[in-house]
């Protein structure tokens, strides 16, 4: 069925959302289907032109070259039929806040890197997210590019940004930073705590220059709506942390950070379920996303639903992105509770997507 709104981007959408964060009565959780990929870089013909370089410098991003690929992507919106709306943000490829710090980007097949560093405590301190750096103009750049591309048509949101661990793996280096939490826990948390407040700044800052969309904000990775200033957590490095570790160092900040935001959530790999009674602790964080990655080491679908389970029994909403099997998917909605339940499902083709469309009751 096409849509009659761009991307099919129906106003009438916004109540599965609210419903959704309220975690209210549904007969069948909030759905939404993609074909894009998994690899951002591959997706636009602007960003795969940097596979021939080494390193990614803010002079080879021309946030105009994106535009044309990045409707593209969003009419898929108009086939799909499904209850989520689509925005764009700042190439997901791109490591902004890294870059912006101070961090080189390397260019790898599909995908970037932040090289890590081993700076000293000193210079941990003195980081400052610097308005007038080229990095931190060209992400503001593409933000407003695309602003003025969707004229109201596609919600705009912040990029992909590493939080505070993962700032601190990268800028104090990821061996060193494990030693550094055991044998200097309060200049390590001293700089957690300094990394949170600049991840504060950059979403703050960049939401000054969107628009709400249908009077609310977004989140264009996992095209999340919310009624509330939003922000995206993530702390990945924290998958070799112990719950000790996290609870006495990281969660302070986490806490914090949620608490900051209306419409806070988390973005979370299904290798971190380890630390999930630690993290269902963060008061003020209403929402949990996870990526269901078998591929990655993480359990299968019978193994991550007993996790699952405990993130609807704590009374939070929970996106669940991923790739599944008709039978995955079948045991998947069979086991949970559809309220506050939004899967976002990455699938090859729309044949696929008819295939799946009954088992979600759609």
């Amino acid at each position: 069925m096409s849509s009659a709104y761009p991307f099919g981007n129906d106003p009438s959408k916004i109540d599965g959302y609210k419903k959704f964060w309220a975690r209210a009565e549904v007969k069948r959780p909030l759905v939404g289907f993609s074909i894009k990929s998994w690899f951002p870089l591959e997706e636009f013909e602007a960003s795969r032109d940097w596979q021939s370089h080494r390193i990614l410098t803010p002079e080879m991003i021309d946030p105009a070259a994106f535009m044309d690929d990045q409707e593209r992507l969003l009419r898929e919106g108009e086939a799909m039929d499904d209850d989520i709306l689509r925005g764009a943000s700042p190439s997901q490829a791109v490591f902004w806040l890294c870059a912006m710090l101070g961090a080189t980007l390397r260019i790898l097949p599909g995908n970037t890197m932040a090289e890590e560093k081993w700076l000293s405590w000193e210079a941990l301190e003195q980081m400052r997210l610097e308005h007038d750096s080229p990095w931190f103009q060209k992400y503001m750049e593409f933000a407003e590019t695309l602003v003025s591309r969707a004229n109201g048509r596609f919600p705009v949101s912040h990029g992909t940004l590493l939080g505070p661990s993962d700032l601190f793996a990268v800028f104090c280096g990821h061996t060193q930073c494990l030693l550094d939490l055991i044998e200097e826990p309060k200049k390590s948390q001293k700089i957690l705590w300094h990394f949170g407040k600049i991840f504060q700044e950059i979403t703050e800052e960049v939401w000054k220059r969107l628009p709400r969309f249908c009077g609310g904000y977004f989140d264009a990775q996992y095209q999340l709506w919310t009624e509330q200033p939003i922000i995206r957590m993530q702390e990945d490095a924290i998958a070799v942390y112990s719950p000790k570790l996290y609870r006495t160092l990281v969660q302070p900040v986490d806490q914090y950070l949620a608490q900051q935001f209306g419409g806070s959530f988390m973005h979370l790999h299904s290798t971190s379920m380890f630390l999930l009674d630690a993290l269902l602790e963060i008061e003020g964080l209403h929402c949990f996303e996870v990526n269901y990655e078998v591929d990655s080491g993480g359990p299968d679908i019978h193994g991550m639903v007993p996790y699952f389970r405990k993130f609807q029994e704590a009374q939070r909403a929970l996106v669940i992105r991923g790739s599944f099997t008709p039978e995955e998917l079948r045991y998947l909605v069979d086991s949970l509770d559809p309220r506050g339940l939004y899967l976002y499902i990455m699938v090859q083709n729309m044949q696929e997507v008819e295939t799946l469309r009954p088992l979600v009751g759609m």
